[in-house]
């Protein structure tokens, strides 16, 4: 039997529908058996825009990737507590010994696998690049133009099990604590380059007034994908709670919620270094 078009849309329409109900009732059926009522949740306080240090509360972090944690889990009835852990390094160790029961963000690594389950789908690629002092840029066809540099990075940070292996082996790759101290040590000229996410690394640079400073050594792009993390130690961690997380992970990555996010919070950051205006400003007299 043929089936008019208009036959075949109806059709179509009616299981997308359905497989949305299913989705829903999934997600309420997981809902009910989770039984925290309050997560807490750390991350990289220098990456912005996904989570930076909350100007109005030094103790808390804000950014994109809080917002789409909260949406992700709003039914659920979990109250996510972001916590300021300090450097990326302590946050993870609190994650790791389940004093801490989420990171906002993380590159998947093995080492970082065998203490934290990651929910499915990442939510957003985060390209790394290599930053060098301006006009200092090096000839670079790959890591191998690396070897006889000296590099720096932050502790605890990843950038792929290819790239973190390779720098293990081969690579003079000094940690700090802070990007700030990195972009700063490149420029007194005590490293060659600093490897660090492409987008948080110039909008600090930009705060740090060092943006015009510093250049990307072209062709240096490491593109790895971000995901959220619950540690193996959390008492909230649960088939339950994972489920959950994965189903509206899926959903709000196909809508381009993430996407979304980073641009609103692009712009939050970089509202916050705006210039005020002074409130008495005094208009300069019209001659006629």
């Amino acid at each position: 039997m043929n089936i008019p078009e208009t036959g075949h849309r109806l059709v179509r329409c009616l299981a997308s529908a359905l497989g949305m109900f299913a989705l829903v009732g999934s997600m309420q059926a997981y809902a009910a058996e989770i039984t925290c009522e309050r997560i807490v949740v750390t991350g990289n306080q220098q990456s912005p825009p996904y989570l930076w240090e909350d100007p109005a509360d030094p103790t808390k972090l804000i950014g994109a990737s809080v917002e789409l944690l909260q949406r992700a889990l709003e039914d659920s009835g979990i109250q996510v507590e972001m916590l300021n852990a300090g450097s990326w390094e302590k946050a993870q160790e609190e994650v790791r010994s389940g004093r801490v029961d989420m990171l906002a963000g993380a590159f998947l690594t093995p080492e970082r696998l065998a203490y934290m389950d990651f929910v499915h789908p990442a939510y957003l690629e985060v390209p790394s690049v290599i930053f060098v002092r301006r006009g200092q840029a090096f000839p670079y066809n790959g890591w191998d133009d690396l070897r006889d540099k000296v590099g720096i990075t932050l502790a605890g940070n990843s950038f792929g099990t290819a790239f973190d292996t390779f720098a293990r082996d081969h690579l003079r790759l000094e940690r700090v604590s802070s990007v700030d101290q990195a972009l700063r040590n490149l420029l007194l000229g005590r490293a060659d380059y600093v490897v660090y996410e492409r987008f948080q690394g110039m909008a600090l640079a930009e705060q740090l007034g060092l943006a015009g400073e510093i250049d990307v050594l072209d062709g240096s792009m490491i593109n790895e994908q971000l995901y959220f993390t619950i540690s193996h130690n959390s008492a909230c961690n649960s088939p339950a709670l994972r489920s959950a997380l994965a189903i509206s992970m899926q959903e709000m990555v196909s809508r381009g919620e993430p996407r979304q996010l980073l641009e609103k919070y692009r712009q939050q950051w970089a509202s916050q270094f705006l210039p005020v205006e002074p409130e008495n400003k005094i208009e300069p007299a019209v001659i006629e």
